[in-house]
């Protein structure tokens, strides 16, 4: 298992390396100035190149990308553009504890709405039960956050006042009870799309292991059938949802701008967003380089699972 880890950890490096490659020279080549965002309108062309020397903006890509990538190798990546002598890291710090809570939540609202729906939908196959879970699931895969997370303040916050419309409590601060009413409906809106998809995956994996020979011959010998769906098959069809809680936190994670900016949460999305906008490369380099090496951890993560829940895996 060490071995493995550390090959997989080792493979990882040129990845890291293409993906900053890339990150960098997108962000480079968009159109937009941030010296001229930096200093304004008012700013004339003297002051612009004035700071574009500062900065080493006029510097070669390939100057800027060995400079840049040799700071984040020491863990500095550098100081903000658009917020005067803040370092980039302490910026994404007190912006990653939100991210993170939403993603996770949003997931477990995603396992709670999608896993017993979808094996309640391969168990039922054909009934009233399964349309129904597949109109929902259909629903969860086409609406988008932003349209679920409008309607869901609609309704529960403006309609019926159960839930406040937007803000972020910190649940080590102000309480878990707050953190709670602040988050459900963000989390909702991010969880629903991914328990749409859940949904499909769970029910195509339940259908194809309970019509599996041994499913059968244990439901010969008079197995009960919540022992066989809940012991039997969805044992053996837990690899594919593996993945799709992982995929889904993944996309939690990169999803999470939207539904960020729509209900007033200082985590990384909103922080990316304002970044764009005032075309601030530190903030937007490090945050895509982040979350692409949280993609492939995870995903690293997914396979050690995969490791442990199936013996027939060897991971070498």
């Amino acid at each position: 298992m060490k071995k493995y880890v550390l090959k997989r950890l080792l493979s990882l490096l040129p990845t890291i390396f293409i993906v900053s490659v890339v990150i960098f020279l997108l962000v480079h080549l968009t159109p937009g100035d941030p010296a001229a965002a930096m200093l304004g309108e008012d700013a004339t062309q003297a002051d612009i190149a004035a700071l574009h020397a500062k900065l080493g903006l006029d510097d070669p890509l390939l100057v800027q990308y060995g400079r840049w990538i040799g700071n984040c190798l020491r863990g500095d990546f550098g100081m903000s553009t658009s917020v005067v002598g803040k370092p980039v890291l302490e910026m994404i710090a007190s912006h990653f504890q939100p991210t993170i809570l939403l993603a996770v939540y949003s997931m477990l609202i995603t396992m709670l709405i999608a896993l017993p729906c979808g094996m309640i939908a391969a168990r039922k196959r054909g009934t009233a039960a399964d349309y129904t879970v597949s109109v929902v699931s259909m629903l969860g895969i086409s609406l988008p956050s932003f349209l679920m997370g409008l309607g869901l303040v609609l309704l529960m916050a403006v309609w019926l006042r159960l839930l406040p419309a937007s803000g972020y409590k910190n649940p080590f601060v102000d309480g878990f009870l707050p953190f709670l009413r602040y988050m459900t409906l963000p989390a909702l809106s991010l969880g629903f799309i991914h328990a749409g998809y859940m949904m499909r995956m769970t029910k195509a994996s339940m259908l194809e292991v309970l019509g599996s020979d041994y499913i059968k011959m244990a439901r010969s010998k008079g197995v009960p059938e919540r022992c066989i769906t809940f012991k039997h098959a969805f044992r053996n069809a837990q690899l594919t949802v593996i993945t799709v809680i992982g995929q889904g936190f993944i996309s939690a994670l990169a999803g999470a701008a939207v539904v960020e900016r729509l209900f007033n949460i200082p985590g990384m999305g909103s922080l990316m967003v304002d970044s764009i906008e005032k075309r601030d490369y530190q903030v937007i380099q490090a945050i895509t380089l982040l979350i692409a090496m949280l993609n492939v951890l995870i995903n690293l993560v997914i396979d050690l699972i995969y490791g442990a829940a199936d013996p027939r895996i060897r991971l070498e």
